[in-house]
């Protein structure tokens, strides 16, 4: 069963290309994540009014709560690093595949 986290972000249009940068399926933090054993994917998707969706994929919510035990000070060092490029953020939820 997989495991995914899914992220909401209003970007303001100042931040916009560095939020790109973070948050890309290749960005800052799938790099962090793909240090973890257990992680898979994140994808990044826009709509035209500047609303972004992030999902990031996991093989299941232990190798996520892994990922956190393990490297939750990197986890939150990036984060604060990243503070206020994404503008409003809303956690949408953590949901895992039904067979």
């Amino acid at each position: 069963m997989s495991h995914v986290r899914l992220w909401k972000f209003e970007v303001p249009p100042a931040t916009e290309e560095r939020f790109l940068t973070a948050y890309k399926a290749d960005g800052d933090w799938a790099r962090l994540f793909a240090t973890a054993p257990g992680f898979i994917r994140t994808d990044l998707w826009r709509d035209g009014d500047g609303i972004y969706l992030t999902a990031d994929h996991w093989e299941s919510v232990e190798a996520f709560e892994r990922f956190q035990a393990g490297q939750g000070d990197d986890y939150r060092r990036l984060d604060a690093e990243l503070e206020g490029i994404a503008g409003i953020e809303t956690f949408v939820g953590a949901f895992d595949l039904v067979d």
